[in-house]
């Protein structure tokens, strides 16, 4: 009889059996995991912008910041190079036409002044002796005409008187033709004299007139050098506020150095820096909504840059209506371009980030859910932007910035 004890294969082979069951069920509950959808994450719904798309008319406004400036400022400048002696005026002051702003002082001008107008007098009397002068020498020259020709008529007279001699025979014909020369020789003489004293008077017109002109010429210098040393007093020029006095007493300026400006407060420009990308749709005559931080003012487009600083296109606004009360130079103003009005179009607010003419995607509210869907956008404003496909009238957007959710495509509201 053997001793030998039966081997247990049948219990092996459940056990396989189990360890195979079992991960059978792993690998099926992994992939239905896998295939199941992760749990949305909860926003909540206070902290994003949620709009609604509308039907209508669109306004498309460009929006611009800058600054209130004068239409037309007058620059203060040193006509020459002088020393600044005095400020009698400082930045903010109201000034007149006449009010001196800066005294300057320059002892040259003062001594090339000096110098004009001696020479201008020394001229006035060199044309005083040269009109004496010239009354005698015109004098002395029709005293010869008038004594030449009584001495031509007396000679005349007597070749008369010589001739009716020598038909009567007391005279010969020889001392009758010495006395008619006499007379033709006088007379030829007479004559020669009356045009040298028109010649005179020619002479004596043409040496005034030189004269004049060089007197006129000294008084226009010596007027200048007069205005250059009035011109050391700075005045306004206009009635204004006085904006800058960029110089100090005892300073050295050089001619052109500007030493002040006036501006006009009650004429005043707006000047607006709008993004070059949506400054080619603003053209001349645009309305313009201007903020003044104390009320609204209607405006219109006057000018464009043609060039572009810094990205941005500058724009200047003029007024057709007084402004409000506050308003002054270097003002910070907001402003915005009225472009278009857009009838019969599909618009929401405008997302941040979002591009005319490109595609988005938004989380569009489905009850208490936001699904994420592709938007194509269209023109757009400051604040709204044309939709084109993707979303309906009445659907709502959430509009905030949703990067930290990019990796989701839904999320729920609470």
């Amino acid at each position: 009889m053997s001793n030998d004890v039966p081997r247990q294969k049948p219990k092996k082979k459940k056990v396989k059996l189990a360890v195979g069951i079992a991960v059978a069920i792993v690998a099926v509950v992994t992939v239905a995991l896998a295939r199941t959808r992760g749990a949305a994450p909860t926003v909540d719904r206070a902290t994003v912008w949620i709009d609604t798309v509308k039907h209508g008319a669109m306004l498309r406004e460009v929006q611009g910041v800058g600054s209130l400036v004068p239409e037309q400022i007058r620059w203060l400048t040193a006509t020459t190079p002088a020393r600044v002696a005095d400020v009698r005026a400082r930045s903010g002051a109201a000034v007149q036409p006449d009010t001196v702003v800066v005294v300057l002082d320059n002892p040259d001008l003062v001594l090339q002044s000096l110098e004009a107008d001696r020479q201008k007098t020394a001229a006035e009397a060199e044309i005083v002796n040269l009109e004496a002068r010239l009354r005698n020498q015109h004098l002395a020259q029709e005293a010869q005409v008038v004594g030449l020709n009584a001495d031509a008529v007396e000679s005349a007279r007597r070749a008369e008187a010589d001739g009716e001699l020598s038909r009567r025979g007391f005279l010969s014909k020889l001392e009758m033709a010495q006395s008619q020369g006499r007379a033709e020789a006088l007379d030829g003489r007479v004559q020669l004299e009356k045009k040298r004293l028109g010649s005179l008077e020619k002479e004596a017109s043409a040496q005034l007139a030189s004269q004049r002109a060089q007197v006129e010429r000294l008084a226009s210098i010596a007027e200048f050098r007069r205005r250059q040393l009035d011109e050391l007093h700075v005045r306004a020029g206009v009635a204004g506020v006085l904006a800058d006095v960029p110089v100090q007493v005892g300073q050295w300026v050089t001619q052109g150095v500007v030493l002040g400006k006036v501006a006009q407060p009650e004429k005043l420009k707006a000047e607006l820096r709008v993004a070059e990308t949506q400054a080619k749709d603003v053209q001349i005559g645009q309305s313009v909504t201007v903020d003044t931080r104390n009320g609204l003012v209607q405006g219109r487009v006057i000018r464009m840059d043609g060039a572009v600083q810094n990205g941005t296109v500058k724009i200047d606004v003029g007024f057709d209506v007084p402004l409000p009360q506050g308003a002054r130079p270097d003002l910070s103003v907001d402003g915005r371009i009225e472009i278009e009005r857009l009838d019969g179009v599909l618009y929401v607010g405008r997302p941040p980030m979002a591009t005319p003419a490109g595609s988005v995607t938004a989380f569009k509210v489905v009850g208490d859910e936001a699904v994420r869907v592709p938007v194509q956008l269209g023109r757009s404003s400051v604040k709204t932007v044309e939709v084109v496909s993707g979303l309906r009238e009445g659907d709502s957007v959430i509009l905030s910035d949703m990067s930290a959710w990019a990796s989701v495509d839904r999320i729920r509201l609470k």
